[in-house]
């Protein structure tokens, strides 16, 4: 075996301990990874967001074989958390779900280090990241817009389990058509009498 062998111990040692080059971690993330806004129903939000969980979280993926790069990567990002993608899945995933990480971290990486394949999604990601952080998402003008953007991303929401008009449903529009009083609530925010029905 020659000395220039790239895949000899002593030399996977000394790339492990490399830190990483901010580059090569774009190019890692276009590859493997996701920035997404999920959206759950959760009656614990039914005061605040019609019921619905909305939640920016930052994936990167890859084989338990090769989990290192996920640890560094965590490292590197200096926050989030690694799991198996499910409870029989050899796929480690490293997720940050913290809005403050989002916000702090991610986000100002990938602004200064912009992605190549995963731009469009990133900026949509980090305009309804800065939104929520605003509080937008408590308001009817806000929650639907930032739904709407959140379906604009990864194809369109293809993947998504309720259809956009299904999140959408109980507008402001349903509210004046109930028939409640809202004059004493502040503008812009839902009812509660509406939202614990």
């Amino acid at each position: 075996m020659s000395s220039d062998n790239l895949t000899s111990g002593d030399d996977q040692q000394e790339t492990a301990s490399t830190p990483f080059d901010p580059w090569w971690v774009v190019g890692f993330v276009d590859g493997e990874g996701c920035f997404s806004v999920s959206v759950h129903h959760n009656s614990r939000f039914a005061l605040r967001t019609r019921g619905w969980q909305i939640a920016p979280v930052f994936h990167a993926y890859q084989h338990e074989n090769h989990g290192e790069i996920l640890h560094r990567l965590r490292d590197f990002f200096g926050c989030g958390h690694i799991r198996p993608k499910g409870p029989r899945s050899s796929v480690l995933t490293y997720a940050v779900r913290a809005r403050s990480d989002l916000i702090g971290s991610i986000i100002p990486f990938f602004e200064r280090y912009p992605l190549r394949i995963k731009m469009g999604d990133f900026r949509i990601f980090a305009e309804v990241t800065r939104a929520m952080e605003r509080k937008e998402h408590l308001t009817d003008a806000g929650f639907e817009r930032i739904i709407r953007l959140a379906y604009s991303m990864n194809e369109n929401g293809k993947q998504r389990k309720r259809s956009l008009e299904d999140i959408l449903a109980g507008s402001s529009e349903t509210v004046r058509q109930g028939g409640l009083d809202l004059g004493r609530e502040e503008p812009g925010r839902y009812s509660p009498i509406l939202m614990a029905t």
